[in-house]
């Protein structure tokens, strides 16, 4: 039996700036840490959206995958290097909505795609539709193609594109069709093919890119991709060739900046970079810039927030020093290492992944040292992150990290970084890391939620940091390097600078200036909230996007 929510349906009527139907397509939702399928910031962003837009009463909704194992399981080997678990998942909070379509997967016209709704009242999101193919009457290739997030198998990610896509477009016909498809990144493109071949016009149709990471842009076969069904039908090979490039393959991006009435880029750097790469390929939409942002209802402590509000110092201080408590228990919990919660604690958390360069600390190892063993200035610093489970070289880093983390009572590398971990490191830190190899780092949304909750930038001015620093004001930001260097004499100098602004100024500051540091640390809130909230966010993609 269907439920009410297998039709198009809110339990608000959509306010009137937001009455627009809109289908938001996304490869993985950040929601709740009890609903984990969701890799990192790509998640997280999406999540927070879907948040923000029941907050404004949007008439969107949310198509995703339900991930039987999720993404992975972090945890130790007996060494406490990085051990990966696949577990499965239950959501019981789903509710099966009785709705189910079929997409053709290479010579197989009938494979079955199920939609579950995760309900708007369950965690305060616009309704969302979850697409699995572990369903009675698949066979055992096709059940498997939702167990995994960006599964290392090349066949099986194609088809995890074709179920997201057409499957999810399907799914969207059966609820009553959308006025907008929006594809958040390129996972989702067989929508825009399948929804062109069914009259939906390019005015319906839009897409956000995230990123300038080769990886982040999908390059595959045309040829290939026509076996496995990518297109929603056979194409010619008069059509594969003008859809192609680059060698007779389609590149995700390309095709979807081409078929888009409009494209955003997700902070004004971004939107620059993004035109420069794209700019000599033909028929792509025009990019603007809608800087990425996070949800201050779910990211944003309680308490923090009153003390913020009434600029009361002695407030903020009695409940920083509670959370720092909070965080110095998980690193017990987790290392058996007693951090102190007077003491200056740094945080380097995110995705791990060679550019946003993780170890910058450990470059000058002897000047890292004097730096940890400052008996005058005592610092802490923590690192978390999941790396992709086979990018080996950021698996390395991550190993790498622990074995020094061993050596020192006041570091630690955490695992299980999800949604919780996240709020309790930001929440619990005094000053956030972010050291990623300049114009690679698209947008970047860790920081925004670290300064909602007291915690500093110590930076590098990409992503959204130049659209909100004032450096020494709100911020901590190192000198801007030129990105056409090569990238060993980057990473060279942005360390030497990384290590002089923090012996220089950030760490005396804390201690020597605790009046100064709480004046950064209000200016820090004053500054990203309201601009770098997702309410703010979720408004601009309706007014500069979807119109």
């Amino acid at each position: 039996m269907k439920s009410k929510y297998s039709k198009w349906y809110h339990p608000y009527k959509p306010a009137k700036a937001y009455d627009k139907k809109v289908a938001y397509f996304s490869m993985e939702f950040g929601i709740n840490q009890s609903f984990n399928i969701y890799s990192g910031g790509l998640g997280f962003l999406a999540g927070s959206h879907m948040r923000s837009g029941f907050e404004l009463k949007q008439n969107m909704i949310g198509v995703g995958m339900l991930w039987k194992y999720g993404y992975y399981d972090q945890s130790r080997n007996d060494d406490q290097t990085l051990k990966v678990e696949f577990n499965e998942k239950h959501f019981d909070f789903l509710e099966d909505t009785g709705i189910e379509v079929e997409v053709q997967l290479h010579q197989n016209p009938h494979v079955k795609v199920r939609a579950y709704v995760l309900k708007p009242e369950i965690f305060g999101t616009v309704p969302m539709y979850f697409l699995s193919t572990d369903v009675d009457g698949n066979d055992h290739l096709s059940r498997t193609i939702t167990n995994h997030l960006y599964d290392a198998n090349e066949v099986t990610r194609v088809s995890q594109s074709i179920v997201l896509g057409i499957g999810g477009a399907k799914i969207v016909e059966e609820l009553g069709g959308a006025d907008i498809y929006h594809l958040n990144e390129g996972h989702g493109l067989p929508a825009f093919y399948y929804l062109r071949d069914q009259g939906v016009g390019k005015e319906q149709m839009v897409f956000t890119t995230h990123t300038p990471e080769k990886a982040g842009n999908e390059e595959r076969d045309a040829m290939h991709l026509n076996r496995c069904g990518f297109f929603g039908r056979n194409l010619s090979y008069q059509e594969l060739e003008r859809e192609s490039v680059n060698d007779f393959n389609i590149n995700y991006t390309v095709s979807a900046l081409r078929m888009a009435k409009k494209t955003n880029a997700v902070s004004k750097l971004h939107a620059e970079v993004a035109k420069e790469m794209w700019k000599d390929y033909e028929g792509i939409s025009e990019i603007i810039p809608i800087t990425n942002s996070q949800n201050q209802s779910y990211w944003q402590d309680q308490s923090i927030k009153k003390a913020w509000e009434k600029k009361n110092a002695t407030s903020y201080k009695r409940r920083k020093k509670a959370l720092k408590k909070q965080l110095c228990e998980t690193v017990y919990n987790q290392t058996g290492k007693h951090f102190d919660p007077n003491a200056l604690t740094m945080v380097w958390a995110r995705r791990f992944a060679g550019y946003k360069r993780a170890d910058m600390l450990l470059y000058d190892y002897e000047r890292f040292k004097r730096l940890i063993q400052n008996s005058d200035y005592p610092i802490q610093i923590i690192w978390a992150g999941k790396p992709y489970p086979y990018d080996y070289y950021a698996i390395d880093v991550f190993n790498n990290l622990v074995d020094v983390s061993k050596q020192y009572g006041n570091l630690a590398v955490l695992t299980g970084y999800e949604l919780e971990l996240s709020k309790i490191l930001k929440c619990g830190s005094d000053v956030w890391l972010n050291t990623p190899r300049i114009t690679r780092e698209a947008s970047g949304t860790s920081g925004m939620t670290a300064a909602m909750n007291g915690c500093v930038n110590v930076t590098i001015n990409d992503g959204w940091i130049p659209e909100f620093e004032k450096n020494g004001e709100n911020s901590f930001v190192m000198p801007e390097l030129d990105h056409n260097m090569p990238v060993w004499d980057q990473d060279r100098l942005d360390a030497e600078n990384l290590y002089h602004l923090l012996e220089e100024t950030v760490i005396p500051t804390y201690y020597k200036e605790p009046k100064k540091w709480q004046e950064i640390v209000f200016q820090a809130m004053d500054d990203v909230i309201p601009e770098f909230t997702s309410a703010r966010m979720a408004d601009d993609y309706y007014k500069k996007l979807f119109v």
